[in-house]
């Protein structure tokens, strides 16, 4: 459910940056109590857009967004939005969250607006004063990096504990090993150097979708178990090959009976041939939560409980969701004549 929250800041980040801080009511409270690295849905008209939590947890939810060429409302967010407006937003949501009570080392490896999240989740870490934190931060330039203040900041209170190290593609550091993107090649190179990674305890990847499967694969080189890789993607770039495109939906033809429980209801519907969960559902349903469609941001998570289907694409959710029956319901096709699918679980 969408709630129309006041502004009570935008700040600048960069030319095409901002973070935008709202006021909670005495009310909203608790539903918007959020996990360092959730992140909020944001709705103009019928576009909904996701964008993740910069602020530590228990402070106001806040915000980062980069505007997107041509983007509808990151456009508005960026250049329109003023102190005192009105936004409509719906709850926190996101899994790409840690466990804040116990102490460990944690690496952080994002690249453009995916420092976002990061930055939540790493201010959130440090209050712990045994947990060890390391960020490596790749831009283009030094005038697009995001919360560059900040994050200073947060070095200067935590000298001893943040490991603070940023890379620019399009503009030389001192040190030539500082330049370039954060690939796989550099990847290879920078860990050794930097880091002891059978130490560390969990590593956060946030950024393009090149980004994220290259640094996977290079901690997969090392050894770092899957369970200790935790991804999330701001967009995706470039599509595996590998992606089946959706097939147009026969009303005429084979069909499922897909029911869904959300928000404590049970609603049931018919889901014809290549049809997804979610646009089945939307027809009954308005209140289905979504953002991308596209298998990226995660919003529409659910748990089959009966039945099975098929997802064509997932970037949002960890194996371990996977396994214990999560999918992504705009994604995911069923393959029985009757399936059950629980947004509440």
């Amino acid at each position: 459910m969408f709630h129309p929250l006041r502004v009570a800041d935008v700040e600048r980040l960069c030319a095409d940056a901002v973070a935008v801080t709202f006021d909670v009511p005495s009310e909203l409270e608790q539903e918007f109590a959020f996990r360092p690295g959730q992140s909020l849905i944001v709705r103009r008209g019928d576009e909904r857009r996701t964008y993740s939590i910069c602020a530590p947890a228990g402070e106001r939810p806040r915000i980062g967004v980069r505007e997107v060429p041509g983007g509808v409302v990151s456009s508005w967010l960026v250049h329109d939005l003023r102190p005192g407006d009105r936004v409509d937003v719906a709850p926190p949501s996101g899994t790409f969250t840690p466990e804040l009570d116990r102490p460990g080392h944690h690496v952080l490896i994002a690249a453009g607006s995916g420092i976002t999240p990061v930055l939540s989740i790493a201010a959130s870490l440090l209050r712990h004063p045994e947990t060890q934190v390391s960020v490596l931060y790749g831009n283009r330039r030094a005038d697009t990096v995001m919360f560059a203040e900040e994050l200073s900041d947060l070095k200067d209170r935590h000298p001893s504990r943040l490991e603070l190290v940023h890379l620019l593609s399009r503009e030389a550091r001192e040190v030539e090993l500082l330049t370039g993107r954060l690939d796989a090649a550099k990847l290879r190179t920078l860990l050794p150097l930097l880091i002891d990674v059978d130490a560390v305890d969990h590593w956060w990847l946030c950024g393009p979708f090149g980004m994220v499967t290259d640094a996977t694969e290079v901690l997969t080189e090392h050894g770092v178990s899957p369970e200790r890789i935790h991804r999330e993607l701001f967009w995706v770039d470039e599509l595996p090959p590998e992606v089946v495109r959706a097939d147009d939906a026969r009303p005429d033809g084979p069909s499922s009976e897909v029911t869904v429980q959300l928000d404590g209801r049970s609603t049931t519907v018919t889901v014809a041939e290549g049809e997804t969960v979610l646009e089945g559902a939307q027809r009954a349903r308005p209140d289905m939560p979504f953002a991308c469609k596209g298998g990226v941001c995660g919003t529409c998570r659910a748990r089959v409980t009966d039945g099975e289907v098929r997802m064509r694409r997932n970037f949002a959710l960890e194996p371990r969701e996977v396994a214990a029956g999560f999918v992504l319901t705009c994604q995911s096709t069923p393959l029985t004549e009757k399936v059950i699918v629980d947004f509440d679980d």
